[in-house]
């Protein structure tokens, strides 16, 4: 997550021509960024699909940048409406857990939310609210070539970060129903979720819970079932899906990694975007180009490098990278 802040750091440089001992701390280099994006958006014009390419490399957020080319059109024309029900009436609808965090917790987006870590993931955010002004993207998909790269911790962080804008309802999904890992981050017990959603007749949504002091809610895997393909497989959990739609801005779905189940290929086809998460020192080339090759490209927004190795300027902005 450094490399976020390095590139922050060489635009600004560029930008004013000060020297970088000059330059603010990374909070405000954040802030500036998200500033320009505002800006950007906000005036009379929209830009074009060069423009938002071109803006991608000059920030040098590759983590987050389009790496596949993408058929960009003027924001009016993807606009997308608020959901039917509001945060107030989404609150009403479902119940809440307490979450219980500790020392060793990985969600640095409410251990440590003006660590650099937080911001680097804040960041995210902001770029894929800029990817939504050019396509539809309201369910992102999360997920990785191998295990132990760390997208459970993205997904939950950046689940956590969404839904720091107070006018936007965002929900997580566990969707690793072989191997969930979500309500143990958060410190809490197995409770229904998706299994039981997609089994029982009727299309309830008891399975979803609002988490007190995250300000998101989560939808669990639930009791592991037997075939987690077939389940995955049943038209209900695309019904399902389209019902969650209408209540949520922001659905972030945890998948299983790309290699080698075939689960994340039907999360893939309900999702509007992919997101993957790699780790340095752990994924190994030929491993990311069949994860690659696995892909939708055309829905391919990018690829996070996490565990990356600290850089020239890991010490001024003492940025650890998120770890899992």
């Amino acid at each position: 997550m450094s490399r976020i802040f390095d590139a922050l750091q060489r635009m600004e440089t560029e930008r004013s021509g000060a020297d970088s001992s000059a330059l603010p701390q990374g909070p405000e280099l954040l802030r500036r960024a998200e500033r320009r994006v505002s800006e950007r958006w906000e005036g009379p014009d929209s830009p074009s699909k060069t423009d938002v390419m071109e803006d991608s490399r000059e920030d040098g957020l590759r983590g987050i940048a389009v790496t596949s080319p993408v058929d960009v059109k003027p924001a009016t024309s993807v606009a997308q409406g608020p959901p039917t029900a509001s945060r107030s009436e989404v609150r009403k609808r479902f119940p809440s857990l307490e979450i219980s965090l500790t020392r060793q917790s990985r969600l640095v987006c409410l251990t440590d939310k003006e660590g650099p870590t937080a911001e680097a993931i804040r960041l995210l955010g902001v770029r894929l609210r800029d990817l939504r002004r050019t396509r539809p993207l309201k369910k992102v998909l999360i997920t990785s070539t191998i295990p132990q790269e760390g997208k459970s911790t993205i997904s939950a962080n950046l689940a956590c970060a969404l839904a720091q804008a107070p006018d936007e309802k965002t929900l997580l999904i566990e969707g690793d129903l072989r191997r969930p890992s979500l309500l143990q981050m958060f410190g809490i017990e197995r409770v229904r979720g998706i299994s039981e959603c997609v089994r029982e007749e009727g299309g309830r949504l008891d399975g979803i819970h609002y988490l007190e002091n995250a300000g998101c809610w989560i939808l669990p895997a639930g009791q592991s079932p037997s075939n987690p393909l077939e389940l995955l497989q049943s038209q209900r959990l695309h019904a399902l899906m389209d019902q969650l739609t209408a209540y949520f801005d922001w659905i972030i779905i945890d998948s299983p990694p790309v290699l080698p189940l075939a689960d994340t290929s039907i999360w893939m086809r309900m999702a509007d975007g992919v997101l993957l998460v790699t780790r340095q020192g752990t994924t190994q080339k030929h491993q990311l180009q069949k994860g690659l090759e696995a892909l939708d490209q055309k829905k391919l927004l990018g690829a996070l490098l996490n565990g990356a190795v600290a850089s020239a300027y890991s010490s001024y902005y003492g940025a650890p990278s998120i770890s899992a």
